[in-house]
């Protein structure tokens, strides 16, 4: 009897147990009447994108949103392959969303984060915006646990929609790239990439603020830097982080000139060895107990993403992992919010 008794259960059982649902993508795209891009000016301000929805993923809990801008000659597909974002999202429950640059708005499928209306908030940082609200109705996304992230010039348009839209984005994660707002024009794009920025980015920042007033400004930074990053140089992960302390109205940067270059002294600094011999040297700036502003800078780091897939451009695979930064930030910077 007990033996008959098992085998039912264990029918019963198989019938009614169900597997998680596996990851899988979606695609989609997005229309904004604010996305003319003046470099581009015959170009559709539509651009299509990507969702990752991780596995297991149910309807009825709000998931976490991360936002993935890839790189110049970079697609959706490789910086999610390169970053191995679909590991973070299956882990944390995750909706990714990964916009795709068009050929004709950029021949080298750079975001044109150099170019002023994007940098003021219009431009491709309006068609992404557009596509976020879309995939956060469309996917029951948290509002309050929206990470904006990208490698290079995803990731200055990254910076751009943290600071021209901090009630839509909660948080910014920025690999090798550079401040909201930090090139005049196209023409000076590279000597800022070399040399800092042409623009005071932190009244950039302080002008937001302002706007967003009454309500109280909280998007803290992740900033990502290889020392030895000779396409866009370290002095703009520096920059990046003065921007997002003065967005957060940090005491560290008051009575100090705009454009000072060197980082204020941190709330808390560690220097971390990894197996291949590097350091991760990480400087943590809170505001009332909470982090704002997290910058980590890898020795012997180039223009890559640090822990990457190197059967992509791009990438490094050498410790520290990039995205496994990004996931302990999250837990960081929004798991109180």
């Amino acid at each position: 009897m007990s033996g008959w008794w098992q085998r039912l259960k264990d029918r019963l059982a198989g019938w009614f147990r169900r597997e998680p649902a596996p990851g899988h993508y979606e695609s989609g795209s997005k229309f904004s009447v604010r996305g003319w891009v003046a470099t581009a000016p015959m170009v559709w301000p539509s651009r299509e994108y990507l969702v990752y929805v991780p596995k297991g993923r149910s309807r009825w809990k709000r998931a976490p949103l991360l936002v993935l801008c890839h790189g110049c000659k970079q697609t959706p597909e490789d910086i999610a392959r390169g970053t191995r974002v679909e590991a973070l999202a299956d882990r944390m429950g995750c909706v990714v969303l990964l916009p795709r640059q068009k050929d004709s708005a950029n021949p080298w499928r750079c975001w044109n984060w150099f170019e002023q209306r994007t940098g003021d908030g219009n431009g491709e940082a309006a068609i992404v915006a557009a596509q976020i609200r879309r995939v956060r109705r469309a996917y029951r996304i948290d509002r309050k646990r929206v990470l904006a992230a990208g490698m290079s010039a995803g990731g200055a348009l990254a910076a751009i929609l943290g600071v021209r839209y901090p009630h839509l984005v909660t948080a910014v994660a920025v690999h090798s790239g550079l401040a909201a707002g930090a090139a005049r024009s196209a023409m000076t794009a590279l000597s800022v990439m070399t040399h800092g920025p042409d623009r005071d980015v932190e009244r950039i920042a302080e002008e937001a603020r302002a706007r967003a007033a009454p309500h109280d400004v909280r998007v803290p930074l992740l900033a990502i830097h290889g020392e030895r990053d000779d396409v866009v140089r370290p002095v703009n992960a520096v920059a990046l982080v003065r921007q997002y302390l003065a967005l957060n109205a940090h005491p560290a940067i008051a009575g100090q000139p705009h454009g000072t270059p060197a980082l204020p002294d941190p709330d808390r600094e560690a220097a971390i060895r990894t197996p291949e011999g590097r350091t991760q040297m990480v400087r943590d700036w809170y505001r009332d107990g909470r982090l704002v502003a997290r910058h980590v800078e890898v020795t012997d780091l180039g223009h890559a993403w640090s822990g990457g897939d190197t059967a992509l451009v791009y990438n490094d695979a050498a410790a520290p992992d990039a995205m496994a930064l990004v996931g302990a930030f999250i837990e960081d910077a929004l798991s109180s919010r």
